[in-house]
């Protein structure tokens, strides 16, 4: 019920939002703010596309931010229609593909005989894991695709889990947080202290594992660090203070990626602030106002991200003073951006992948994947970008100068 009335309250509060964040593609809504027009611009660096292909239905309209995952030169990918598979990276071809099918003692949505997978799978060694909209968590063997474990929790999961310290740590849409056994599944222990607001952004963060420390972002807009051996608190920082008189003003959430760095989280928030905390006490490094539901992406220098209004700003990775803006993006509704090199890729609405330069934000190259959203990060290995749309179409893109 909180998602639903999430969507309706956003859809008439988010101006220029043709689908809101770029969930649930059927839902339409006057543009106040129409998508900045795409200009023609001189490339500087050269992209060619490898290979594309489609795995199951994508994320459709879930609100899952989907991103294959790239491991040893597989690319794994999950679809809300119950499909996984394993392709290589470099060809695209077709390594083991399955379809789960209905579990016993599972109730799955509107009758369907197959899990709706909604997480991104995540690959330690031979380990896969992915879940789903019917909360259940699945363990594969990541070489062959056979089943190792299945778990049961209490709400759907539409991120992607992490995997360390032989441990499966698992954030649910209900504000739950959980670690699961590696080897088979069991709970080790649950963290149930996160106060979940009436209203939030369809979304959630996904865990990140570091140093014995698991680190989350939250809908109440802070940012948690928890011991992943047994789930207790380390600490906990407010970075989205979810301010105004409505329930939409106080919109909070830290959805979007939670980056950890030598020893510093970086993390945004929306309606919030972009901040860097010491990873092992929380405390404030620096902040910098800006509201965004679509995480950060770190570099060695820098930190990227995607505004409320989808300008990209570059932020010194020390102090968070802005070095650039790129507002060609605004109001297409980018995707989360990442880092490869001295360029940034980012997505947007329309199915456009665009590389900016990292010195000055200028466009260095564009290419378009589909006529679907790309509401997740591009996944990087080397001079390679792989980019998924909503629908689930995969591509491949190889980028030099």
């Amino acid at each position: 019920m909180k998602r639903a009335l999430t969507l309706l309250a956003l859809a008439t509060a988010v101006s220029g939002c043709a689908t809101i964040k770029g969930w649930f593609n059927d839902v339409k809504k006057e543009n106040l703010e129409p998508p900045t027009p795409l200009t023609e611009f001189a490339p500087s660096a050269n992209v060619q596309k490898v290979w594309s292909e489609r795995v199951g239905g994508g994320a459709y309209r879930s609100g899952a931010r989907l991103h294959p995952t790239v491991v040893d030169g597989k690319v794994y990918a999950a679809g809300i229609d119950g499909s996984i598979a394993a392709l290589d990276a470099q060809t695209g071809r077709t390594l083991w593909q399955k379809k789960l099918g209905k579990r016993h003692g599972f109730i799955l949505h509107h009758g369907k005989n197959s899990l709706e997978w909604t997480g991104t799978p995540s690959v330690a060694g031979d380990l896969l894991v992915v879940g789903s909209l019917e909360g259940v968590v699945q363990a594969l063997d990541a070489n062959s695709g056979a089943e190792r474990w299945t778990a049961a929790l209490s709400s759907e999961v539409i991120s992607e889990p992490a995997i360390g310290d032989d441990v499966v740590v698992v954030r649910t849409n209900d504000g739950r947080v959980y670690g699961l056994d590696a080897k088979d599944g069991s709970k080790r222990w649950t963290y149930d202290h996160a106060t979940v607001p009436i209203l939030s952004l369809r979304g959630n963060g996904s865990p990140h594992i570091a140093n014995g420390i698991v680190v989350v972002g939250e809908d109440n807009g802070r940012v948690v660090a928890l011991h992943v051996a047994d789930g207790s608190p380390v600490w906990e920082q407010l970075i989205a203070p979810g301010e105004g008189r409505s329930e939409i003003e106080r919109l909070q959430d830290v959805d979007g990626v939670v980056a950890v760095s030598d020893g510093v989280v970086y993390a945004s928030g929306y309606r919030g602030q972009v901040a860097a905390l010491v990873a092992e006490t929380g405390r404030p490094l620096w902040s910098h106002e800006l509201s965004s539901y679509t995480g950060v992406a770190v570099a060695p220098t820098q930190l990227y991200v995607a505004d409320s209004d989808s300008s990209v700003w570059a932020l010194d990775l020390r102090t968070g003073a802005s070095n650039w803006k790129q507002d060609g993006l605004k109001y297409r509704w980018a995707s989360e951006a990442a880092a490869q090199n001295d360029l940034v890729v980012i997505g947007d609405q329309e199915g456009w992948v665009h590389w900016l330069s990292a010195t000055d934000g200028k466009f260095a190259a564009r290419t378009r994947l589909s006529k679907n959203p790309i509401q997740s990060a591009p996944v990087i290995v080397g001079d390679m970008a792989y980019v998924e749309d909503v629908d689930g179409v995969i591509g491949a893109y190889r980028v030099g100068k």
